[in-house]
Parts: C-alpha cells; structure tokens; sequence
C-alpha cells in the first residue's frame, strides 16, 4: 500500500471542511489596505495554507542519513505544544505516520517532526468498532484532512475520529456509526522504541504513564503520564496484557518493544569509514504486543459522538488532568479547535504577504507551520517541570521551559527564526538551555524530553543562546548563558576532544570520543564565533577577544594551495585526502564542508584564492542541488550546506545568490505530501525555506545581520511586536527573480545584507526585480556583508623592528613568490613597512609573510608569498614582545641571534631572547 495507490495531492488536501474554516474565520485577522500602487498584504487566516501533510511522504532519495521523507506528522498540536496527537500508520516513519499507507494502527500524543531517528509516540488511542480489540483502521486519503491545530479521518468502517489541541492537552470526538458497539483502546505502554507504562481505569477517567527514549540508539530514558476523561459513560472495561482482554481488571502494567529501526548518529555507533550506509526501513508495526492497555466501550444511547479530553505532563498524572481542565475550561470540541487554529493564525500572521500562486503560498506557511512545532513547552500549567536532574523545578512565573532540541540542525536558521516573529517564547527557549546546562552539567547537542542523547556533534546550545539574545530575544540570563559556554567549551562531555581543539586548534582524525573531527572542529569554530559575539553584547572583552580567536581555528585545515578545508593530523602533517571523502566528516564531504565559515567567508575566500575562485566554484558545486553526502555538489536536503547559497553575497556576485536560492526554494520544496527533500529535522529545513521564500538569511552564527537574496512575493510584512520589517517587490515572481535596485528606507543602496540595528528596528525595503541578472549589483568590495576575523583594531602599518635595532625587511624589495624575509638596517622604504591585519596577516608590498611550505618545524625559513588565509601566514604579535605563528606554536626569530644584514628570519621555539623580541606597529 505504498506509492502508486495513494498520490500525493495539491495543498488543499490538508484542509478542514468548510464548516471548519466558518468557524474560524472570525478569528482571522483582517486584510490590511495598502498604499496606492503597492500590493496588499494578505493577512487573512494564513493557516488555510498550511498542509500539514508535507514531509510524510519521502520526497527525495534516501542517503542513509535518516531516510528522503520529511519524517513529518499530520496531527493537532499548538504552537511550540507538549502535545502533538496525531495518526500513527502500521507502516512505521519517522515521525510516526507514512503517507503511502491507508493503515492507522492509533492516534499518540507525542511526536517529534521531522527526526532522523525514532522516539516518541506514547500512548496511542485508538477507537474501533465492536467488543474485541483490532490492530488498525483502514482509511482513504479523501476521507482525511488536516489544518494547524486539528485533524479528522473517516474510516472505512465509517467511524470518524477528530483531534483537536491546546498547549498541554488534546480533545478528541469520536462518532460511531448507529448500531455499532463504540470502543477504545489506550495503550499506555507502547511507543516507537521500547516502552512500558502503567495504565488504570476509574469512573469516566483514564490514566497512567509511559517509559521510552532510546533515541539514535541512544541511552535516554523519559516518563510521561497522562489523565483521559470522557463525556459517555463506559458499558464494558477492561485491561489486555499480551493481547489477552481480562474485563475484571482495572489496571494493568507492562511493556513492548519497538517499532523504530536504530540508526544510530553518535561518535560511539558509527559505522566504519567507507562501509555503505545504512538504507532506513520502514518496518510493518502493530498495536496489540503492549502488556499496558485499557479497553473500554462507551454508552452511546445519548448520542454518538464522544468527547475525550486528554492531558499531558511529564511531572504528575495530577499535573497532567490539571493542564487539561485549566486549559480546556470545559469548551466544546469546535471552540477548542476554533482557538487553536486562532492560535496559529497569531504567529503565522506575523508574517503576511501580498501576491503569490497557492502553492507560492503553500510552500511559506506550510514551512512557517512546521518551523513553529519544536522546541516544545515541557513545563506544566503550575510552572512545574522535570529537569536534567530528574528533579521538579519550577519555571519563573510567565516563562515556560521547553524541551526537544535537535541542537545541530536547528541552530542554523529555525531559532533565529522563531525570535524574527516570537522574541518572548525565544528568550524562554534561550533559558531552557542554561537550566539544561545547569541542571545536567553540561549543554548536550540532542535533547529529547529532560535527557541528552549524544546525537550528533559540535556545541550547538551555546550557539542557539547567542542568535536568540542578538534577534532581539533578551528576557534571559544570559551571562549564566555565557559562563557556562564558557566552561562547557572545555567539558568533554560538551566538547568531546577538546584537549586536542585546545591545543592543536582542531581535531586530528582518531581524536577519541568525536565523530567526523574535521567536521567537529568547524562546529566548535562556529560555537566559539557565538560565545565571542554573546560576550561583546555582554561587555566581556577578554572572552569576547579569546573566543574571536578560536573561532579562527578553520584556518588550521587549510592545506595550502588545496582549496579544501581537510583532515589534518595531530603532529601537523597532512593525511591522504580526497574531496569527496565522507571519512572526517558528518553526513557530508570536504567539498560540501568547506563552506562552513559563514562568519569569516573573506578570510576563507581569500585562502581559496579570492572570489574569482570561489565564484566558478559555487558555480560548480550548485549544478546539482541535493546529491548526497559523497559528491563534488551540494547537499541542500541535509543542513551542513544550508548557508552556502548566500556566499555569493560575500564574493560579489550577489546576482547568483539570488538564482541559486530561487531555484532551491522551488525544485526542493513543494506543499504536498512529498514536498521536502529530506528530514525536516524539528524544523530546521522548513525555517529556510521561509527565509529563502522572504530572501533573507542570517548567515553567520551568534549575528542578526541579513544577507538578501530577492523576495518571492510582491509584498511582505514582518512583525517583531514593536518593530515591522516592510518589503516591497511590485512584480516579483520566480521569473523576475533579479534585484535590478534597491532603496533602504528610501536610501538607495548596493549592499546584499541588512545591518543588525535594521533588523532590530524594523523598516522598509524597496526592490526593483527583473527576469535578467544585474551582475553589477552588489560587486564591490565594499558592498560585502561582514566578516569577522581576529582583533578588532583597524590595520596598522609601520616598520617592524627587533634585534639590534634592525628591521624586518623584504629582501631587494623583491615581489616574487618565495622572495626571503630578512633582517636589514632600517630604512623607511616600502619593503620595511608592514601591515599588522585585523586578519592576523602580516603584510608588505601586497603580499603576506609566509612560513615556507606551511613548515611547522624549528628553522622553517620565512618569506613572501601571496596572501592566501592559511596558518602559514598567521602572525600574532605578544605582550613581551613576540610574534608567534598560531599553526605551529613557535615564534618568528633571527637565526643564532646573528644580527648581520640579509639574515633570513626563521620560525623557532619561544624563548624570550632579545631575537624573538620586536616591536610591532
């Protein structure tokens, strides 16, 4: 039942019946007027846009890195809700339902959107027909719809299920044809991996708990209890254990194994360097192997439909009925799922657009649906929640703690997104990673319920603190954020390797504990980039100064004249290498990881040999837009590639980034079932869909500077709560994808990215598109977002002076490639006087001081070279006097202190004799 028997269908598939969206629109927030000759901007119920089918059906092919499904789930929640109640096939998916199948084995109150792996799916409801519990129902996909907040089915055995949700609790009505015996089954211990639970039947009511976790193959453990009351009274009870029904019994405990196939993502699980990987299954489930499920049938002489209200807690069964009846108020099934879509129209209206064909319209809030479903509230409606401790804390009064971090995709772009639109839930979410520090000790990358699981690598939280305090989401500790980023940097658990990342400034391959070191290193650089910026914010100079440093470690892997930034070993010397090679990597190449210094792009332009290299180069690796791990092309359904589009910004070629990211929003993402090219990954792939439909990206990590692509809607509004960022682009289109100009504010400008006050303040921007590139648009130098390299004085320039009084000098003013660098009586020429860079270079007659053949050994003889970003030509002046090369630790020396004219300085262990001291600029 999979594939050809079940298509997938236009957007409209995913909405309620027009009864639904009468009942909603009175909610829906009005169309604003706009000015004369400017399009009007759409506000008006945007959640009928939403399909909240896309990602559940494999919409890519399946590279072993979590299967080419979004791995997504149709069912009701809220925004950022502890509940998620949706359907779960017999055809297992990650994310719990497969669209190719018509099977529906239960509807679990928990889900995560879009994982590449497995967890979740607690305990399943399932209402059937007649007195002996069945496996599943069968259903088609015309009898079946979904909208933000709800979701119904039909069967085929016309029993009909609706779902409905709040924050911390569902509410379900199920109506059974006449005649029929009305049943349901709770299965208290059954989730997607292995599970037990408890569940007790009393009066009307309910109730028990569920064990699971078991993550990637990991070791967390979570509980979550529920309280289920019902408006029928029940005619028949009963608990099943081991698919046996006892009608005596009231209460029964036990357990299942699982459905999820473990594909593990840890340092400590993956498989050997070249062995193939491992293809996801998608194995057939069944609802009846649970030893902990209750079996009732209701009375439905008064009617038949029945209402069932469920609440969720991960403290109490006593928290969890109390987030239902304080969060329900005893509403009827349509008022709860009437406020629950006016819930999402609240924060999918904060981005309204004028213009655009349905499925334009699809793509952008279906994406903006999908980005707003993780993180999770996790804390109860009296403040309570678990912590990393397994002990009950309480969130400050108004705040929440959340739950759910897929650490390693979603600092990227999704929470950078959800402080654009929601800065108050950000800075709760921002918060929530210092008490999980606090709480367990360290920030762990993958964080499911109150439990680190390993997954994944690099130091994502500090970073996802960082981008939250800089788009305006400041209502948090955030020098508590800062401390313990701070030691966290040089906590094993945290930074697996960080010995060696301390000291040798990256990760050898075999570094103990990581998995793709090279890759590793360059998540650590961009951590330390963050840690730097959230330091400054917070007046901390020597942290903001010793991280900005660090975060300059890329350099490092620079081989020079490769190209590449590649695996390098513990004792300097470079390994065998090929591009393409996945082995030092995480579910990319060095060809797609090359990319990955979005806060330095000029430092690392310049070490690939400027941007006229760099342009063809992209130019290359966007021929293919989604080619897997293993390719010489970009992989654009996984996230290590997701900032290369904007590159083009930093190499004067704008005009391509425009093209590039036009043609990823509309070949990968589409508003149907297999709409996504990949896992969403708790929405981090559809946040960049948004970003990219609004043509915006905040690229480097820890900023909120915007680089811009084009906008595909004529007219955009952006709501900040305070602060409204106005886009005007009268006939944009994806022909007319080419920014011909463009005025800020009503100043005309050439710039591709947006500064932070803009951000923060709000304002308008005006384009002029057109269907041909304007390839001088956005070229000059000047017009580059910004980079940030090392020291934060401006260049300074004069000569350098050291034993004897002598100067450091370019041998006859030569500027030839290997012309010696030397000591010679000073004398005020131009081969005397040196550039102290911002970037760590030391530079004369256009050129920069270099160790020969990127030598690290005692004697490496220094000369002139061109400027190419490597270590070799990292140069860092010292309060006594020194200047040390960074890449081999030693220092720049006049050989045997020989002071005569024409020495050729050396590199030499650091002693702090007079023929290491100099004077610098």
């Amino acid at each position: 039942m999979h594939g050809s028997r079940w298509r997938a269908r236009p957007l409209l598939i995913g909405l309620l019946t027009a009864a639904v969206a009468v009942a909603t629109a009175s909610a829906a927030a009005p169309a604003t007027a706009a000015p004369p000759g400017k399009p009007r901007v759409v506000i008006n119920d945007p959640a009928q846009y939403v399909n909240p089918f896309v990602g559940t059906e494999p919409g890519g092919p399946d590279f072993g890195t979590g299967g080419g499904a979004g791995n997504t789930f149709p069912g009701a929640d809220a925004p950022f809700g502890m509940v998620q109640w949706s359907p779960d096939t017999v055809t297992y998916q990650h994310g719990g339902y497969s669209y190719g199948d018509n099977r529906i084995r239960g509807f679990s109150l928990t889900h995560l959107s879009g994982a590449g792996c497995g967890d979740f799916g607690n305990i399943p409801f399932l209402p059937m027909l007649g007195s002996t519990p069945v496996g599943y129902n069968t259903f088609s996909h015309a009898n079946e719809a979904a909208s933000p907040g709800a979701y119904a089915v039909t069967f085929d055995n016309g029993l009909k299920a609706e779902l409905a949700a709040t924050q911390r609790s569902g509410i379900a009505r199920f109506t059974y044809p006449a005649g029929q015996t009305a049943s349901l089954l709770i299965d208290a211990g059954k989730a997607f991996n292995a599970a037990s639970g408890s569940v007790t039947i009393s009066g009307n009511t309910i109730s028990g708990y569920s064990d699971s976790g078991g993550f990637c193959g990991a070791g967390n453990r979570y509980r979550v209890y529920f309280s289920a009351s019902f408006d029928h009274p029940f005619s028949t009870t009963g608990v099943l254990a081991q698919g046996k029904l006892d009608t005596s019994r009231k209460s029964v405990q036990g357990g299942a194994p699982g459905v999820a196939p473990v594909e593990p993502k840890t340092a400590q699980t993956q498989p050997p360097p070249g062995s193939t990987p491992k293809v996801t299954q998608h194995p057939e489930t069944t609802a009846l192997a649970s030893g902990a499920q209750a079996f009732v049938s209701f009375d439905t002489s008064s009617g038949p439909s029945v209402t069932g209200r469920v609440g969720l807690s991960f403290v109490s069964i006593a928290n969890a009925a109390s987030n239902a009846s304080t969060e329900q108020s005893g509403q009827s099934f349509d008022a709860v799922r009437t406020a629950g879509r006016a819930s999402w129209n609240d924060l999918l209206g904060r981005i309204a657009v004028g213009g655009g064909t349905a499925d334009q319209l699809g793509v952008l809030y279906s994406g903006l649906y999908h980005s707003l479903l993780h993180p999770n509230v996790f804390s109860d409606v009296n403040g309570q929640y678990i912590g990393f401790d397994n002990q009950v804390h309480n969130a400050a009064s108004g705040h929440a703690q959340y739950a759910n971090f897929s650490g390693w995709d979603v600092y990227r772009s999704q929470v950078q997104l959800i402080a654009l639109i929601a800065p108050q839930q950000a800075a709760d979410i921002a918060q929530t990673t210092l008490n999980q520090a606090a709480q367990g000790g360290y920030a762990d990358r993958w964080t499911v319920a109150n439990g680190g699981t390993g997954v994944m690598v690099g130091d994502p939280l500090p970073i996802i603190a960082a981008s939250i305090y800089a788009f305006g989401g400041t209502g948090f500790d955030a020098a508590g954020a800062l401390s313990h980023a701070v030691s966290g940097s040089h906590d094993g658990r945290q930074r697996p390797g960080y010995q060696q990342y301390d000291s040798l400034g990256y990760l050898p391959p075999g570094t103990g504990g990581t998995w793709g070191p090279t890759a590793t290193t360059l998540e650590y650089t961009s951590a330390d980039f963050a840690v730097a910026q959230l330091a400054n914010r917070l007046g901390d100079t020597a942290t903001y100064q010793s991280y900005l440093h660090r975060a300059q470690n890329w350099r490092d892997l620079v081989y020079s004249g490769g190209g590449y930034l590649q695996p390098r070993n513990a004792d300097k010397s470079w390994p065998g290498f090929s591009p393409t090679q996945t082995d030092s990597y995480v579910e990319g190449d060095a060809v797609q990881y090359t990319w990955m210094v979005p806060y330095n792009y000029r430092g690392l332009f310049d070490a690939m040999g400027g941007n006229a290299s760099v342009v063809p180069r992209l130019d290359t690796f966007f021929t293919k837009l989604n080619d897997g791990p293993n390719s010489q092309y970009a992989f654009l359904g996984n996230e290590p590639t997701l900032e290369a589009p904007w590159a083009y910004d930093y190499a004067g070629a704008a005009y391509r980034a425009q093209d590039v990211v036009r043609r990823v929003v509309t070949d990968l993402f589409k508003p149907v079932a297999g709409g996504l090219a990949g896992n969403d990954d708790l929405g981090e792939m559809s946040s960049w869909v948004v970003w990219g439909s609004l043509g915006l990206y905040p690229e480097a990590p820890g900023r909120a500077e915007l680089a811009l692509a084009s906008p595909r809607f004529p007219s955009i509004s952006i709501n900040r709560g305070g602060a409204t960022i106005t886009i005007n682009a009268p006939g944009a289109s994806d022909t007319n994808r080419y920014v011909q100009g463009l005025n800020v504010n009503g100043q005309a400008t050439t710039k591709p990215w947006l500064t932070e006050d803009f951000v923060k303040a709000g304002g308008t921007l005006d384009y002029s598109l057109g269907s041909t590139a304007n390839t001088s648009w956005g070229t000059a130098a000047a017009d580059a977002p910004p980079s940030f390299d090392v020291g934060p004085n401006p260049p300074r320039t004069g000569p350098v002076t050291g034993l004897a009084s002598k100067c450091v000098d370019v041998s006859n003013s030569g500027t030839t490639n290997g012309t010696k660098i030397q000591l010679w009586t000073c004398n005020s020429s131009g081969a005397q006087s040196w550039t102290v860079s911002g970037d760590g270079t030391l530079r004369a007659l256009g050129k920069c001081v270099d160790a020969n053949h990127s030598g690290t050994a005692n004697g490496t003889l220094l000369q002139l070279w061109d400027c190419n970003g490597t270590g070799a030509q990292q140069w860092w002046p010292q309060a006594g006097g020194a200047i040390v090369n960074p890449e081999s630790g030693r220092c720049v020396d006049v050989p045997n202190s020989n002071s005569t004219d024409g020495t050729q300085l050396q590199l030499y262990d650091c002693n702090g004799t007079g023929a290491q001291t100099w004077k610098t600029p």
